[in-house]
């Protein structure tokens, strides 16, 4: 009879830490970054966006290690988080922490560790990140379609994960042009981010009409899901993001009239998707509020409200570069109160959890769901 070997306590620790994980270290990265972009300068605020970087770096590095013990000595909890449609898109958060914290090493790290580190960890993470988030992007949907059974009324925010990976790597990889090259090196790059910028938002788009549908006819996300509504802003906030950075990096590197282009794109493209991006802001607000009243509490979906909110402080500095309107200054300084709040609240939150064990241990059996009180008509009304 083989006996078998009981695991070391740090690998049963980590049985249950899922992909999703790496949304914490997606939004500590941004609260540096887009920290670093707001307009004037406040005392003090670059050396604590350089430190919430640098945690955002160690986050990252311990998430990998656990996670390679997940693999290790968990390989069917990993094999059941590839074939649970709930979790398998998590899978993009992973490129999307690659790429956060690698933006960060240009944007702030710099002025730790130094520019030339900062530029290889940036350009090593970058090249990783991106790998991992096309491979997603491609592989995470094919996953669903052939091995998930997904109904129309299933659709859920998350789905849009592996999808806007390329986005992150759309915005963020222009922060390594200006060390490439001149020439065809500079030029590959900035056209490579704008197919990967094309990818993601036709992508988000085909996905974004089925998760509205499933509100409007399905009714509100579970209360544990409904966080996950901000995931939505991440699309439109990191492509506007990303069209300021095209603009900003255009010159000298593509000729006219198409870096003249890239100037009016940002301008033309990121005003009404700014805007909209506010509407969408507001209409999940109203739902958390809703939530938050029938006893909605912590679980690592808060994470949402981070990261999501930071493309959307970045996306309004950028069009406060490019429009020289203050209303867009004071949209980014007002959003990253928001973000910060939410960052502080989700951080606090999780180490409590950690260090109280519930949020690492196994999922609890679900209480018996009670009989709803309301029913939709076929009309869509409440009876």
């Amino acid at each position: 009879m083989v006996t078998a070997v009981p695991l070391p306590p740090r690998a049963r620790a980590v049985r249950h830490l899922g992909p999703n994980w790496y949304a914490a270290v997606m939004g500590t990265a941004v609260v540096a970054t887009a920290g670093a972009g707001l307009p004037g300068r406040v005392p003090g605020l670059r050396t604590a966006c350089t430190a919430v970087w640098a945690l955002s770096l160690v986050l990252l590095v311990a998430l990998l290690a656990a996670r390679a013990l997940h693999w290790a000595h968990h390989r069917d909890q990993a094999r059941a988080h590839l074939l649970d449609p709930a979790t398998v898109p998590f899978y993009g958060c992973l490129a999307m922490a690659l790429l956060a914290v690698g933006g960060g090493a240009v944007a702030v790290g710099r002025d730790w560790i130094g520019e030339r580190s900062a530029v290889a960890l940036d350009a090593a993470l970058f090249t990783a990140g991106t790998a991992v988030g096309l491979t997603a992007a491609v592989a995470v949907p094919c996953l669903m379609a052939v091995r998930h059974e997904n109904g129309p009324g299933q659709a859920s925010p998350v789905w849009l994960l592996p999808l806007v990976a390329p986005m992150v790597s759309a915005a963020l990889g222009p922060r390594l042009v200006p060390y490439l090259p001149a020439g065809q090196p500079r030029e590959t790059l900035l056209l490579a981010c704008f197919a990967m910028f094309g990818l993601s938002l036709l992508a988000t788009l085909a996905v974004l009409p089925a998760l509205f549908a499933r509100l409007i006819t399905g009714g509100p996300l579970p209360l544990a899901l409904t966080p996950t509504l901000f995931l939505v802003l991440g699309p439109f906030g990191q492509s506007t993001t990303a069209v300021g950075a095209f603009a900003d990096v255009a010159p000298g590197v593509v000729a006219d009239p198409y870096r003249a282009g890239f100037t009016v794109l940002a301008v033309l493209y990121g005003v009404p998707v700014m805007g909209f991006a506010l509407l969408w802001c507001a209409f999940a607000a109203a739902h958390v509020v809703r939530a938050r009243r029938h006893g909605m509490g912590f679980t690592m979906t808060w994470w949402s409200f981070t990261f999501p909110v930071g493309t959307c402080v970045t996306g309004a500095e950028a069009l406060g570069r490019h429009t020289g309107l203050a209303v867009y200054q004071g949209l980014a300084v007002a959003l990253y109160g928001v973000l910060v709040a939410a960052w502080a609240t989700a951080a606090v939150c999780t180490a409590r959890g950690v260090v109280s064990g519930e949020l690492l241990a196994g999922p609890r059996p679900a209480p018996p769901a009670p009989r709803p009180a309301t029913a939709r008509t076929t009309s869509g009304a409440v009876r």
